[in-house]
This record gives structure tokens, sequence and C-alpha cells, in this order.
């Protein structure tokens, strides 16, 4: 990536390295300490600076690991009895910390979303989505996004979904032309 922004004697230049930052993320997670911009590149040995190992090519290198929490993850039931509604706390808090946790899950389990149909209306008082179009335009139809079809079964079944608690609905302009709302 490469960034340009003005400066008093021009423009500025900034080419960024995904894998290295890749690299300083992970290793600042790892240690649990923050790196200010100053910092950073002090954190670099020198020989690592901008190269990549003989006959390699930039972005070739072995992908990084993913990224994993900082410690093991316990499953806590919200609702007793029903294993598929579950969230996760940190293992090495102390037992009274993980009691008052769970029992305060426990006692708030009802405002828990677990399906779309959970979530209530936002009162329009609060906010409203507003499409601010004029009316002596004419819309345009995009152009259709293709994608494969394991995709195309998931978007519909999450659109179905969304249709179905009520969330979207379909509207048409006066020429026939659709869109989600």
């Amino acid at each position: 990536m490469k960034i340009k922004f003005p400066t008093p004697g021009g423009v500025g230049e900034v080419q960024g390295d995904p894998l290295q930052s890749r690299r300083c993320y992970v290793e600042a997670i790892r240690k649990g300490q923050k790196w200010s911009v100053d910092e950073a590149p002090d954190q670099i040995p020198p020989s690592k600076k901008g190269k990549t190992p003989k006959g390699e090519k930039p972005g070739e290198a072995e992908a990084p690991a993913k990224v994993q929490p900082a410690e093991e993850l316990l499953n806590i039931e919200i609702i007793p009895g029903n294993p598929d509604k579950t969230t996760r706390v940190g293992s090495h808090l102390d037992e009274e910390a993980k009691k008052e946790i769970t029992l305060c899950l426990h006692g708030n389990a009802d405002i828990f979303a677990w399906t779309p149909q959970d979530l209530e209306r936002i009162d329009p008082q609060v906010i409203t989505h507003h499409l601010n179009i004029d009316p002596n335009y004419k819309p345009v139809k995009q152009k259709k996004r293709h994608f494969g079809p394991e995709k195309d079964k998931i978007i519909q079944a999450e659109v179905s979904k969304l249709m179905a608690a009520g969330h979207i609905e379909e509207i048409q302009f006066q020429n026939g032309c659709p869109m989600w709302y």
C-alpha cells in the first residue's frame, strides 16, 4: 500500500509492507504492549528492514499465523440447559469474578438477541434512515455483482431472515427499479 500526502516540500509518500505490519501486530499482541509510531522502527532488526529472503518475492512469505486470544476462553451458557446460547469469558479470571459475570449474564438473559426477530425496532425519534433522493433524477440500476453459488445461497438466506424479521423490505421506484430498504 502506498499513501501520498501533501507536505511543505512537495508530495510525501509512505510505502507499507503488509507482511511486516502483520508481524508487528502479532508481536505487539503477544507482548501485550503498545507501540507508538516512533518506537516501532527501532524494534525491527536492521537485517529485516525492507528486505525479503533471497529468491522470495514480496508477499510470497509464509502466511502469518492466525492471532489467538491471549488466554483460553470458557464457554458460559447464558440460558442454563441451552448449549446454543453461550458466550465466552477469560479462564484466568478469579472465581469470584467468574461467578459475578455468570450471575449478571443469567439475570439479563432476556436482553440478548439470538435471531433477527429478537431485535426490537429502534424508535424513529432516536434515529431514522432517510434516502436523500432528488425526484428529478432518474434512478440508475447498479451492475449486478456475481458471487459463487455458495455465497448466493448464504446471501439469499440472510436477506430472507431480515425480511421475515421485518428489518428490510423491497420497495419499487416509479420506473420499476427495485431497492432494499
